[in-house]
């Protein structure tokens, strides 16, 4: 039987590569991350800035997605931008988000918009932000107005990305935008979130018919260790499940996943000894991919199609991302064979950038970007995932 390592994938199945908005642009000022950023005793390594001056450069960011062979780019549109004030729309902003995706198409390639990737309005956080209920209507409204704008040009819509990492980073562990540790707090966000969530699926299927909709979640391959199975499954269910209940009737779920935390009786244990760690000081576990991919399917009972929307490895070495990522497709192909329903693999990221509380420092890009110059260049990852996407086809790792 033919090894795994030189499978093909099924027909139509998707590749891509992904970024967001505040992690490329530069100049996001106008949201609750640059204040973040800035503010006093910010845990934030180092400010966002101009990032990858993406919003200047998006010309040679389509062009790196072309070379891939890419047939999905995920970005996002940056809120704060479009809406500056409430009720205040910017057409130059959403022009450019336009002009972004119909480059894209003419180079064959899907634009798959993101609505919200961890960054919220000040205005919006100035009346109350997640933890207020309305917040889930004013970001429905933005949807609508915006998907009505991109509707002929936007290939597949993804909602709110992680706002299982927004809530519970934000409003438990106090790392994000707003830094607190509230746990009653924090329940009550992931049901405002859950609730934007529903009501931007029907605003954007109202104002873009047929543009596939769904949402984006964090999924972590959770590992009972000792006989600490009621604790993981109480992790479990603030993490993942009250997203995973909320997708019912999308057109699709985006599963993210990198790594596995295993929980003891006593909580989360470190990594452990001989796996390798990457820059963002979790364990390099590609196999997370197949294990969250099998949950996902299994908890939302097989009724809505999957999508890796994001995937990757933070490390300086190149070799080590292009045998992760290896890894991690040998777990979908495993999938795919047991009938689950993946359609395609979005790798993180296509460009070196802003990686929130960690700056500059860990390097997911297939692409390197020069913090002085802003200059791009493929690393091997790149031409190796290149070679996958255009054979849609498993290769080896190279050689040396």
């Amino acid at each position: 039987m033919e090894g795994s390592n030189s499978r093909a994938f099924p027909a139509g199945f998707g590749w891509g590569t992904a970024t967001a908005a505040h992690q490329v642009e530069g100049g996001n000022w106008n949201n609750d991350w640059w204040a973040w950023e800035h503010a006093d005793g910010s845990p934030c390594e180092e400010p966002s800035g101009d990032a990858c001056d993406s919003w200047h450069r998006w010309h040679e960011d389509v062009e790196l997605a072309a070379g891939l062979g890419s047939s999905t780019y995920r970005f996002s549109i940056e809120w704060s931008r479009v809406e500056p004030e409430p009720g205040e729309w910017s057409s130059a902003a959403i022009a450019h988000y336009r002009a972004l995706c119909t480059a894209l198409r003419s180079r064959g390639i899907e634009p798959t918009v993101t609505f919200h990737h961890f960054t919220t309005p000040r205005w919006v956080v100035a009346a109350g932000g997640w933890e207020d209920p309305a917040t889930a209507g004013r970001f429905a409204a933005f949807c609508r107005r915006a998907a009505g704008e991109l509707a002929d040009v936007m290939g597949r819509a993804c909602t709110i990305n992680e706002p299982n990492i927004v809530a519970t980073v934000g409003w438990l562990w106090g790392a994000f935008p707003p830094g607190r540790s509230d746990r009653a707090a924090r329940h009550r966000v992931n049901d405002v979130f859950a609730d934007a969530h529903r009501q931007a699926v029907e605003a954007i299927r109202s104002a873009a018919p047929g543009v596939p909709v769904g949402l984006t979640l964090s999924m972590t391959d959770y590992q009972a260790v000792d006989g600490a199975e009621e604790r993981r499954d109480r992790i479990r269910r603030g993490m993942e499940d009250v997203f995973l209940a909320a997708v019912e009737g999308d057109d699709f779920l985006g599963v993210q996943a990198y790594t596995r935390e295993r929980i003891g009786p006593g909580g989360v244990l470190g990594p452990e000894d001989g796996v390798p760690v990457g820059s963002m000081g979790y364990e390099l576990w590609p196999e997370a991919l197949e294990a969250t991919l099998r949950r996902a399917w299994d908890v939302t009972g097989g009724r809505v199609p999957l999508l890796v929307t994001e995937n990757g490895a933070g490390t300086d070495d190149d070799a080590q991302r292009i045998a992760y990522v290896h890894g991690a497709l040998e777990g979908v192909l495993r999938c795919l064979d047991d009938g689950l329903d993946v359609r395609g693999y979005t790798c993180w990221s296509l460009l070196d950038n802003f990686e929130w509380a960690f700056g500059y420092r860990p390097r997911f890009g297939l692409v390197s970007v020069d913090r002085a110059t802003f200059a791009r260049t493929p690393k091997p990852s790149y031409h190796w995932f290149a070679e996958v996407a255009r054979t849609s086809t498993l290769v080896p790792p190279p050689v040396g």
